[in-house]
């Protein structure tokens, strides 16, 4: 038996300073983190707050499209 959607679902979470400074030099790059989510508590986006390498400081990291 298939099971129609899964409760839990892995989601992308990027940084949101990185991803907005995305035409600065001084950036090496965007960091990314891979987590999971429950799908029937948080039907909305996921915002957490990583440490971004890239940054050198903890900021907050969305959830994106795959």
């Amino acid at each position: 038996m298939a099971k129609g959607k899964d409760v839990r679902v892995r989601v992308i979470l990027e940084c949101t300073s990185c991803a907005r400074n995305g035409g600065n030099k001084e950036s090496r790059g965007i960091s990314r983190y891979i987590t999971q989510k429950n799908r029937n508590n948080t039907p909305s986006r996921l915002e957490l707050r990583k440490f971004c390498p890239y940054c050198y400081k903890h900021t907050t990291h969305g959830e994106i499209k795959k």
